[in-house]
């Protein structure tokens, strides 16, 4: 067992904000190419490994995440040029695999599988794009966890690549002309050496890129030398005859639209031909699909659940749009334009409803779905007779279903089967009052007839972000977790999009606070409803979810007994210096936008939080959770909050096995996309053994 954590050196940093003076003591910890940061990991790494070698059910629960993490998966099918192509993970391979078939009757053969690529199996297959004769796929690995992906075309028929090579390629996909001889993708310029994990990324740009030519041949479709913060995703259209650009700005809900005719020569269009259709940053504009000259969208314009609305090219003045579907008393999530119908996906209370509507917009039914959980997919072109999609709930794995467009009939394509007694636990839906009144609603997810008497150890689990819900998912880590004896809850906060843009905006900016509010409300409810009591009540989020557990665990120490922040954001006065970071200014704001965002900012901000605590106090056993390759929120986000939480919670750094504090750093793995297997085995291992200690309970490993 440890008996100090490692001494984190301080350097004299600072900086001045409106007047305002603000140190920043670790601020080496963000070269993460030195020697020196690379040996604190080694060290921090070493401390969490002792800790854990001494969890005596470490052992008990990776071989009970392992076997039942060992089941069948499949992805959502989906057809072009009369085949079908989906995933496939025969139980514990590090990624899954890419199969073609002629039918989904026949036998699927291998088309590609990324883990023959890496021996650690950390190459991850990101992105699939298959011509519309079936003929060439273009798809996109990214390596170790990064955001950036390099592209290539495979020929479908016999498995071998071209000479095709697109690199930098990053929050992109591929969408090929109509002809298959090229296809169209954004990318950023080359990083410069060293930066190519923390350096920042502006000035996306449009390509088109023809088959058999190098990359530097491709041709710019369309780029912003003067706004370095438009992002832009470019698509065909099922017909051909346009490309939609989806103008983005950080992860603003809000886009602007563009289209560009295309020749059915095929080719890039010239860049002069780029219509703006939507030109200003007022409202989210998604589109669905064309017919002939009018463009369907869903939108949140006056509509902050949204609605479906269609787009005349030949008349684009507002006064002509068309409602096509109005707004509902439901979220409308998304739609599709499969079969010649509009299936729209939407969210009541976090759960999932599907409505089906002819084009005119007349309702035609709805999809019966199995129960309360998330039903994803329904894509398709509007020739197609059949769409297929996913449903799960937080006991029930995910079951693919073929649904039959005309009919309205779902039927069974695969459904998975897990080691797991899913009859033996309920989840149940609460809503309960935040702060400020707001009713919030939670999925309690527990063993049937469980007592409620505040012994129960729970796991609150929450978001509260960039307008994302969070739905019910199958996890065989929670899945273990609920086998160990724990209660698993996921609070349903604002700032995410479970009931569309005014729950998302009322936890955003100068409103973020709510956000905490919500989560620390959620366990103040668990603990008077005596499902549990603050000595057994952990809580974790990722991401943004890991500023929210950082923050939460600061403000409320004595309502947590362990937390578990992964890959946060921490440091809010800098996290726009990094990579993309500057995109999320929508949600949070920047410090440098005013002095009241500023002081905002900071009194929240968990590192700055830490570093005004006094020494010596209490927090709760906290494991942080990062990787090495996270380029999205970079590892000095949790390396600086690691060493500011030891500082504060320890005395003169020594280790307190009943208080852990703790930081694992994963190494080739990033944001969480693409993680392998075994990676996600170990991770779960180690987060269920901390949090056995840490809550003080014996597990029920099976």
């Amino acid at each position: 067992m440890p008996t100090h954590y490692p001494r984190t050196k301080t350097v004299e940093v600072v900086d001045e904000y409106f007047g305002t003076k603000v140190a920043d003591p670790y601020r080496w910890l963000e070269d993460d190419n030195s020697s020196e940061t690379a040996a604190w990991v080694a060290a921090q790494n070493a401390v969490t490994e002792a800790y854990l070698a001494n969890a005596p059910a470490r052992g008990a629960i990776k071989a009970r995440l392992t076997k039942l993490w060992d089941y069948e998966k499949f992805g959502l099918p989906f057809k072009e040029g009369g085949r079908y192509f989906y995933s496939r993970n025969d139980g514990l391979q590090p990624q899954n695999v890419l199969y073609v078939a002629n039918s989904l009757d026949a036998a699927p053969r291998v088309l590609l599988d990324p883990n023959t690529y890496r021996a650690d199996g950390t190459a991850a297959l990101t992105g699939v794009a298959v011509t519309d004769d079936g003929s060439h796929m273009a798809y996109g690995i990214a390596d170790a966890g990064s955001d950036w992906e390099t592209y290539r075309v495979r020929s479908v028929a016999d498995g071998k690549d071209t000479s095709d090579e697109i690199k930098w390629v990053k929050f992109s996909e591929a969408s090929w002309s109509k002809d298959g001889k090229g296809f169209f993708y954004s990318r950023y310029d080359a990083p410069k050496a060293g930066e190519a994990l923390s350096g920042v990324n502006r000035f996306q740009k449009v390509y088109y890129h023809r088959l058999g030519t190098p990359q530097e041949k491709d041709a710019l479709v369309y780029d912003r030398p003067d706004q370095p913060d438009w992002g832009f995703s470019a698509s065909v259209s099922e017909d051909g005859t346009l490309l939609h650009v989806v103008c983005w700005q950080g992860t603003d809900r809000r886009n602007r639209y563009f289209y560009a005719p295309l020749s059915r020569e095929g080719g890039a269009p010239a860049r002069a031909s780029v219509v703006e259709l939507m030109p200003e940053l007022e409202a989210q504009y998604a589109p669905i699909g064309n017919v002939g000259g009018t463009l369907y969208f869903v939108t949140d314009l006056n509509a902050p659940r949204s609605r479906v609305i269609a787009v005349d090219t030949a008349r684009p003045q507002r006064e002509y749009w068309k409602e096509v579907i109005p707004q509902a008393e439901a979220t409308l999530t998304g739609a599709s334009m499969v079969g010649g119908h509009l299936i729209c996906q939407y969210l009541k209370d976090a759960a999932s409803q599907v409505r089906v509507f002819d084009l005119a917009g007349k309702h035609v039914r709805d999809v019966d779905l199995p129960g309360i959980g998330t039903a994803s997919g329904f894509a398709g072109k509007q020739a197609d007779a059949e769409t297929f999609y996913s449903f799960v709930s937080y006991t029930v794995p995910p079951t693919i279903y073929r649904y039959d467009v005309k009919s309205g009939q779902s039927t069974v394509f695969k459904r998975a089967k897990v080691d797991f007694d899913a009859g033996a636990y309920e989840t149940t839906q609460v809503f309960y009052p935040s702060k400020d009144g707001t009713k919030v609603p939670m999925f309690i997810t527990a063993r049937k007839g469980l007592k409620l008497d505040g012994s129960n150890p729970t796991l609150l689990y929450g978001y509260g972000g960039f307008n994302i819900p969070v739905t019910p998912a199958f996890s065989p880590a929670v899945a273990v977790w609920l086998e160990m004896g724990g209660v698993y809850a996921v609070a349903n906060i604002r700032g995410g999009g479970e009931y569309g843009e005014q729950w998302h905006k009322a936890g955003t900016k100068l409103s973020k606070q709510n956000v905490f509010d919500d989560f620390c409300a959620a366990g103040d409810w668990l603990v008077a409803k005596k499902y549990t009591r603050p000595g057994r009540l952990a809580i974790q989020g990722g991401s943004n979810g890991g500023l929210l557990v950082g923050a939460c665990m600061i403000q409320r120490p004595d309502l947590f007994g362990a937390a578990l922040p992964i890959v946060g954001v921490m440091d809010m006065l800098r996290y726009q210096k990094f990579t993309i970071g500057w995109a999320w200014a929508s949600d949070f704001g920047a410090a440098e936008d005013s002095k009241e965002m500023f002081e905002y900012l900071h009194r929240y901000s968990p590192y700055h939080a830490l570093l005004g605590a006094k020494k010596g106090a209490k927090f709760p056993p906290t494991m942080v959770i990062t990787a090495d390759h996270d380029d999205r929120v970079v590892p000095a986000h949790s390396f600086k909050f690691a060493a500011a939480l030891q500082a504060a919670g320890s005395r003169d750094y020594a280790f307190d096995a009943e208080n852990p504090l703790l930081i694992r750093i994963e190494t080739r793995a990033g944001h969480g996309a693409g993680k392998p297997t075994a990676k996600k085995i170990e991770e779960a291992a180690d987060q269920w053994a901390f949090l056995a200690r840490a809550l003080k309970f014996d597990p029920a490993v099976k």
